[in-house]
């Protein structure tokens, strides 16, 4: 056993991958595993996960048979895990020397702690800028947690007890997205969620997939339904499930308004069954009456209604330059 397993998913990460193993190899908790998963690249990876797991008993290395996506990766790495706790570093990310440290420190040190988030850093070539918290405790109940992480009021880069990998491996309902169901699952099922002093850099660049602007944007709906099916599945209570239903609804008019913006993004036909579909699943009982008396968010009757409501709200909004 080890004290924490960490997953490095790996996908044509040659330009900066050998400064996240550094990382984490120069970790002054030695107790660790570092599970690195090549998802199929292209370029170098494989050969710089070869040699440092040569150099590094406690590095080893899995490969998928195909490009599957982080989620898939991280899941072949918590199967192999063998650490009290689980956290995971993206190819291109870095840890300060004693985040590992910090963090399981944290977690002994209060067995009701199910996970302890890093403190962030976003890191932009030689600048570094702390994440903009908008809760300033320093722990909070796991519902607590799970609520703020809705608009990420809390960040999402963190150590949880490895049962809870385990029970909640990565959502692999989406190529983008459907990590955060993952994360707000553990934090929910925490019985508390706390920080530490440990620094993650968060590698800041114009090639992240999260920055694009395409097709893929609209898998955030996909990955909303997959968490409204977890919290229904796993009995929350009412509060909970109305919490996050609020957020389906405020994304669903979002991203209608994005494609309408964007319309080369998606095929027609294709966006308005997605969106359709959302529409019909979304429990609409459940949203607050404020938003529904709000214009752009208004349920109507008719899918048809709610979505020439939806344009001309973005119509409106953009004829008075918001």
């Amino acid at each position: 056993m080890s004290r924490v397993t960490v997953l490095v998913a790996a996908y044509n990460a040659e330009k900066y991958l050998e400064e996240c193993l550094d990382s984490l190899v120069g970790q002054t908790l030695r107790d660790i595993q570092i599970v690195c998963i090549d998802d199929a690249s292209t370029d170098s990876t494989s050969d710089i996960l070869q040699r440092y797991a040569a150099g590094d008993s406690r590095i080893k290395v899995l490969k998928c048979s195909a490009n599957s996506g982080q989620a898939v990766a991280r899941n072949m790495g918590i199967e192999v895990a063998s650490g009290d706790y689980i956290t995971m570093v993206d190819a291109d990310d870095v840890l300060s020397d004693n985040a590992l440290e910090q963090a399981v420190s944290v977690l002994d040190g209060d067995k009701e702690a199910g996970s302890v988030l890093f403190s962030l850093v976003y890191l932009d070539g030689q600048h570094k800028t702390p994440y903009p918290m908008r809760s300033g405790k320093k722990e909070w109940s796991g519902q607590e947690a799970f609520r703020l992480s809705l608009d990420w009021s809390v960040h999402g880069l963190y150590v949880s007890k490895t049962e809870l990998f385990k029970r909640f491996p990565y959502d692999t309902s989406c190529r983008l997205y459907s990590d955060d169901n993952t994360t707000r699952m553990h934090y929910l099922h925490s019985g508390k969620v706390k920080t530490c002093d440990g620094i993650y850099y968060y590698r800041q660049h114009a090639e992240s997939m999260t920055n694009r602007i395409s097709a893929r944007r609209l898998d955030l709906l996909e990955a909303n339904a997959s968490m409204a099916r977890q919290l229904r599945e796993s009995g929350q209570e009412r509060e909970i499930l109305a919490l996050f239903e609020k957020e389906r609804w405020i994304n669903l008019t979002g991203i209608c308004g994005l494609w309408l913006r964007n319309r080369q993004i998606q095929d027609k036909a294709d966006a308005m069954e997605r969106f359709r579909k959302v529409w019909n699943d979304i429990d609409k009982s459940l949203l607050p009456a404020g938003l529904k008396m709000k214009l752009g968010y208004i349920p109507c009757h008719s899918f048809r209604l709610y979505f020439l409501q939806v344009q001309f709200y973005f119509v409106l909004r953009r004829f008075l330059g918001k």
